[in-house]
């Protein structure tokens, strides 16, 4: 049925049978609920289906620890989805349970591997949001990765629209549990595992550019998640104090403040700022962990430090 300018004929047609089924009176009140009901359901239904035609992916954030991370957002979007695909390797969530995760969003999760995405270019999960809406759950905020920036970027280039539902960032998280300001934070950088003897400088290089400007370095460690190797803060100045020895610059040695950080967003975080000797045999307990080496500190920040990270007083004198 027609309707006039600017109704749509569903809308329109709903109207009308609307109208004609109340002049039927009281009696007649069962059938009148079961059909507006009827001609809302199909509205509905004919709105998701205009919808899916275009095709959609959705990338949700997880959050940091467990499956309870999700925003409430998160998990609205996702119960909308055709299908709901995972990645689990660019993080450790220590808490979650794909079980419960499931149970949570109602839905049946695919869980992709690095391969999938970095060497087959994510073509599952744009196949299934080439046909309808795909939601893609990742741990933290979806796009600090820069994998998953390549696969939104393809997305798009296919025309398939993409959106973000951000979720808690180590970034973020880092800053609020150590204290450190976040504009005053230079580039980051991952600690990776060493091959075969060799030792990447990269690192070694970025605090070292930071620290002579005043900025905080973020070090992310390394994580392999298919060989369920996570390296420790331990390791991490491991690899650090290995460079200095090869570089001799000064920039990390054992008396350098640095802060490890282990498990946030958990309920029981551990936050510890110490000289990097002291550090080495401080007991973080399980992963994930994740290291700063403070710049010029702020006396607010060493005060922060003092209070937060249980840092020696001594930092005090580190104000500048």
């Amino acid at each position: 049925m027609a309707g006039p300018r600017g109704i749509g004929p569903l809308t329109y047609g709903l109207r009308v049978r609307r109208s004609t089924l109340l002049s039927y009176g009281p009696v007649h009140y069962p059938i009148i609920v079961i059909q507006i009901r009827f001609y809302k359901f199909s509205l509905q239904k004919t709105r998701r289906e205009g919808e899916s035609l275009m095709g959609e992916l959705v990338f949700v954030g997880l959050g940091l620890y467990d499956e309870t991370g999700m925003s409430l957002r998160g998990v609205e979007v996702v119960r909308e989805a055709d299908e709901v695909f995972a990645e689990f390797y660019t993080s450790l969530m220590p808490g979650l349970s794909l079980q419960k995760l499931e149970k949570l969003i109602r839905k049946k999760v695919v869980v992709v591997s690095r391969r999938d995405l970095e060497e087959e270019n994510g073509e599952k999960i744009l196949e299934a949001a080439s046909k309808g809406r795909a939601v893609f759950l990742v741990p933290g905020d979806p796009l600090i990765a820069t994998t998953h920036v390549d696969l939104r970027i393809r997305a798009e280039g296919q025309g398939v629209k993409t959106r973000v539902v951000h979720g808690a960032s180590i970034v973020s998280a880092v800053m609020g549990l150590s204290g450190l300001q976040n504009y005053k934070y230079g580039r980051s950088v991952t600690i990776p595992f060493q091959e075969k003897g060799s030792v990447d400088e990269t690192p070694y290089k970025v605090v070292e550019e930071n620290r002579k400007l005043g900025f905080h370095t973020i070090c992310f460690l390394d994580v392999r998640a298919q060989e369920k190797r996570y390296m420790t803060i331990k390791e991490g100045l491991q690899t650090m104090l290995a460079l200095e020895e090869k570089k001799k610059k000064r920039v990390i040695t054992t008396r350098t403040l640095a802060v490890g950080i282990a498990r946030a967003g958990s309920t029981n975080p551990t936050v510890k700022a110490d000289c990097v000797g002291e550090l080495m045999n401080f007991e973080f307990g399980g992963p994930p962990h994740t290291l700063v080496f403070p710049g010029k500190l702020h006396f607010m920040e060493a005060e922060a430090l003092i209070t937060l990270a249980k840092a020696p007083e001594s930092i005090r004198g580190m104000v500048k």
